[in-house]
């Protein structure tokens, strides 16, 4: 790395204006629910244009985030050595160390990444995982040149391009590579490097081009006609799907995807799952989802204590070697701590008897000193477990909600979301909602509440309920200068005590430091835990969550899943997350064709037929 300061700042600043094209995760603040028609989620026009004043937003927007991004790079230090060969297609970097705002996150640790192999990336909330993305997507780490990285953090901006000219677009990635493969055919290189670019520029034909870029946007849901469709008429959560589109297509050498079902609906996420399964170089997956982990992974990277540990094999087995080796560290532990206390306690017994026993306690000192200096094995230390938890919210007698012969459009010109729903749901109602985006999932949670009023028919509510609904969108009510602790004791007043409201946020997960920095030095997945405590003391009846395993860690998840096992109201699910849905959730209803069908089934056999589904599209494509 660059001795020199301002040049190393100078650097990340015009790495930082390269990747503006991938950008950041954050979507813009008009986004709205995947299922509402575009013109509704973003600010267009009755006509389906992107309004001038919705424009000048994202601008502003992508400004703000660009200028959030190089904030970071600031307060970011990186130090590593390259370890592998220049030339090599494999990635060794020793004495990696990684701080942000002076907190250390990796420590004279090693980061390996051998081509071929799909690498998921674990570890707590705020442990350092997206930081550690970022800063390899920033070239903070010295990865050789010819290691070609694409980094998907940020939703394509508007445009007048389709989307399908968007994915196309690979004129520059061509030139790049041309040159590239000139440089190393100069150099009678034989290396495997030289060979992945040729085929890559095969790839690239612009005869084959549209019909790859074609395969994979209809896989991310686009239908024929919304390939067609300018980029600005769409949502930041379809224009996030053009941009992990394009990277799926450009297939870099080094790809980082940092939470990237996050805004894909249960038949993309099966989709992606099966196109990733298939990615030949190097892939770093962050991912929730243990489902997605074990179909896709061949390799889990546990960032654990500020080093990376890495298991050979999906999430599942990672799960059970992990098991088997602090099963025998403890148990390796614990008879070093009985001869150390066995010898200890013959040292001060004996130390000063007979020159005999003497002698014999000195030996067992010298053997004490040997074992210390040879480094002790230490303690299995567990990652933090959490205990999510929704006060009781008392009874109300049924029915809670009556939904009598429903129907709903978002406008006279629009066709229709639903048509004569008829159902009720009550406090031991545990359903989760799944179907294609734009087939009313949301739509029809935002029914429920109210937001949103039927065309047709009534919603007939209980006059006490109180309905939480939880959504992708909530962290953007946060007040980022806030901590977490004043958030919380400005929206209860009623709560007086800091102590108290610092134990209620400790149920969530935020301690120490966490409570009392400012909520935009948090992670994603920590702002996503002040929400859940802001929500769950407002004391509903009703849980009405719309993708709440977006930026949460696996075990977050599980402590989740308990609390809304634990819980006493009604609970309405819209997950990607199929291990979610198998925890919690007593019915499947489909929501597809207008109207609202129960699966029979479980959420694994729901799975496998959409795998079915999209077998049959390949074959019929």
């Amino acid at each position: 790395m660059p001795s020199d300061l301002a040049k190393k700042k100078a650097a990340k600043k015009k790495e930082a204006a390269k990747s503006r094209q991938a950008g950041t995760k954050k979507t813009d603040e008009f986004n709205g629910e995947n299922d509402q028609p575009e013109s509704q989620e973003n600010g267009a026009d009755s006509n389906g244009e992107m309004s001038e004043n919705a424009l000048k937003r994202v601008a502003s927007l992508t400004k703000e985030l660009d200028e959030f991004e190089l904030k970071k790079l600031d307060a970011r230090a990186v130090t590593g050595v390259l370890a592998s060969h220049p030339n090599s297609t494999d990635v060794h970097i020793a004495s990696l160390s990684l701080t942000f705002h002076g907190q250390e996150l990796l420590t004279d640790t090693s980061l390996e990444l051998n081509s071929g192999r799909r690498y998921g990336l674990l570890g707590l909330n705020g442990t350092g995982k997206s930081m550690l993305l970022s800063a390899i997507g920033h070239r903070e780490i010295p990865i050789p040149e010819h290691i070609d990285i694409y980094h998907l953090t940020r939703e394509m901006a508007p445009s007048d391009k389709t989307a399908l000219q968007c994915v196309m677009e690979v004129d520059e990635e061509r030139i790049q590579l041309e040159k590239e493969a000139e440089r190393l055919a100069a150099e009678d290189s034989e290396c495997e490097k030289l060979m992945e670019l040729y085929e890559r520029l095969e790839e690239l034909d612009a005869d084959k081009a549209e019909v790859r870029a074609s395969r994979i946007l209809h896989g991310l849901g686009f239908s024929a006609a919304m390939q067609q469709k300018k980029l600005k008429d769409f949502s930041g959560g379809w224009r996030m799907r053009v941009a992990l589109a394009r990277a799926l297509f450009i297939k870099p050498f080094m790809l980082l995807l940092d939470e990237p079902t996050n805004h894909l609906d249960l038949d993309a996420c099966v989709w992606l799952e099966e196109e990733l399964a298939s990615f030949r170089r190097i892939l770093v997956l962050i991912s929730h989802s243990q489902d997605f982990l074990n179909g896709v992974c061949t390799n889990i990277i546990h960032l654990h204590q500020k080093k990376l540990k890495y298991f050979t094999g999906n999430y599942d087995q990672y799960v059970k070697t992990r098991e088997e080796l602090e099963e025998n560290q403890m148990k390796r532990f614990n008879w070093e701590q009985d001869q150390i206390s066995h010898m200890k306690n013959y040292i001060a017994r004996f130390g000063h008897g007979s020159a005999k026993l003497a002698r014999q306690a000195q030996s067992k000192e010298k053997t004490l000193q040997k074992m210390v200096a040879s480094g002790l094995t230490e303690r299995v230390v567990d990652d933090k477990t959490l205990s999510f938890y929704f006060p009781s919210c008392g009874k109300i007698p049924p029915p809670v909600i009556m939904v009598q012969n429903v129907s709903f459009k978002y406008s006279d010109n629009q066709p229709h979301i639903y048509k004569n729903l008829e159902f009720g749901i009550d406090l031991d109602t545990r359903v989760a909602l799944v179907g294609p985006n734009g087939a009313g999932k949301s739509t029809l949670l935002k029914l429920l509440m109210g937001e949103l009023l039927p065309t047709d028919g009534m919603i007939r509510k209980h006059s006490h309920v109180k309905i939480g609904r939880y959504h992708q969108h909530l962290t953007e009510q946060l007040e980022l200068d806030l901590s977490p602790l004043e958030y919380m004791m400005k929206c209860y007043p009623e709560i007086k005590e800091k102590e108290e409201m610092r134990k209620i946020i400790g149920r969530y997960g935020l301690t120490g430091k966490q409570q009392v920095s400012p909520i935009r030095n948090l992670s994603d997945g920590q702002k996503c835990r002040v929400c859940f405590a802001w929500l769950a003391w407002q004391n509903p009846h009703m849980l009405f969550l719309d993708e709440p395993t977006n930026h949460l860690d696996i075990e977050t998840i599980d402590a989740l899943a308990d609390a809304i096992n634990d819980y006493e109201g009604g609970m309405m699910l819209v997950s990607h997350d199929f291990r979610l849905i198998q925890q919690v959730a007593e019915e499947i209803w489909v929501c597809e064709k207008q109207t609202i069908t129960k699966w029979n089934r479980d959420i694994l056999a729901y799975k496998e037929h959409l795998k079915s589904k999209i077998d049959k599209q390949a074959h019929d494509i």
